[in-house]
Order: structure tokens, then C-alpha cells, then sequence
């Protein structure tokens, strides 16, 4: 049962310092008065790009996963196509642009089906996942740093890979899970 509460910030914050900052993440030491009345530090890893997630769907019923080294987690993991959107530009162009990159696919149409905070306990980051249809084959362009397999599969099959945990990335898992219950709704339409 939902409690309503007060929508003001119970926290007081004393002073903020950096504490690191490059080109993707900006961390911040807060010193701050909690909402219990004690003193005490709060750590911010402040993002510079909002998350993109994209799954794209063909007219046969088919995705496609891209497979990478994740180095924080030491594991090869299968995801859907991701990237990092600069906060002044279209995530749709961006959406759009990444799932070109990573995939070489192409497509004329995009649908925004979730948006979340992914950690909000420690970060600020923010996301925008998109269902791409009509989609056309090309070549990927991954950026020099980017090792990636790019896997087609149905897309009942990348369903069963989150129930499986076989795919573990949480923008994937939870954009996944959201297409799949709104198809099973009727919430989402894959063909015009």
C-alpha cells in the first residue's frame, strides 16, 4: 500500500565537493543532515549522458543482441544495443544513431516503451528505451573502443534469455520485460 508523503526534500546538504570527474561520470561528496536528523556524508556519481537501450524487431519476429566484455563485472555479456546520449541532443537521433553503430541496422520507426532510474540510490543516471521497427540491414560502425558480437535471434528467444539470466544488464533485462508484457497487453503493435 502506497503512504502519502510529503514531496519536499527532507535531506539539508551542507556543502558538496568533487571528489572525481571525466568525461562520462562527475562524483560528488555531500555533506548533508539526513532526514532523521543526523549528520553525515552522501556520494553522487552524477552522469553526463542519459542511457540509451534499443530493441530492434524485424517483420519475421527477430532481434538482434550484441555480445561484449563488460569490465566493471569482469563477464561477456549479451545486451540489447546500448549507448551513452549527450544531455543537448535528441535521444531519439541518438537511439537511432547508436543502434547504427553497434548493429548496422537502420529504422523507420521508434517508439519510446520505458524510462527509469537505474541506480537512483547512488547515481542520477536516467534512461530511455525504444522499440525500432521496420528495420533495415547495413554495416555496423562500433566505436574504437567497442569489441561487439552482434547475435540475430527471435525475439521469443532474447524473452527467454532474461528468464534464463543469461541476460543480465539491467537496461536490457527491464526493457525486455517491458515489451514483453505490453505485447502480451496489446500495448505495442511490432507491424503497422
Amino acid at each position: 500500500m502506497m503512504h502519502d508523503q510529503a514531496q519536499t526534500n527532507p535531506w539539508k546538504t551542507h556543502s558538496s565537493e568533487t571528489k572525481y570527474d571525466n568525461p562520462w561520470i562527475h562524483v560528488v561528496e555531500h555533506q548533508v543532515t539526513n532526514p532523521t536528523g543526523g549528520d553525515g556524508i552522501y556520494g553522487v556519481v552524477q552522469f553526463k549522458n542519459i542511457a540509451i537501450a534499443v530493441v530492434p524487431v524485424d517483420d519475421e519476429g527477430y532481434t538482434w543482441l550484441v555480445g561484449q566484455f563488460r569490465y566493471c563485472h569482469d563477464t561477456y555479456e549479451w545486451e540489447i544495443p546500448e549507448g551513452g546520449c549527450p544531455k543537448d541532443e535528441d535521444p531519439t537521433a541518438c537511439a537511432l544513431r547508436e543502434l547504427k553503430e553497434e548493429t548496422g541496422l537502420s529504422a523507420a520507426r521508434l517508439q519510446p516503451i520505458l524510462e527509469m532510474q537505474l541506480s537512483n540510490s547512488t547515481t542520477n543516471e536516467v534512461s530511455i528505451s525504444y522499440l525500432a521497427t521496420e528495420i533495415t540491414e547495413g554495416q555496423a560502425c562500433p566505436e574504437p573502443t567497442e569489441q561487439i558480437a552482434v547475435r540475430r535471434l527471435p525475439l521469443s528467444e532474447a524473452f527467454a534469455m532474461v528468464h534464463r539470466n543469461e541476460i543480465r544488464d539491467a537496461l536490457s533485462v527491464a526493457t525486455l520485460l517491458r515489451l514483453e508484457a505490453a505485447l502480451l497487453k496489446g500495448e505495442v503493435k511490432l507491424k503497422s
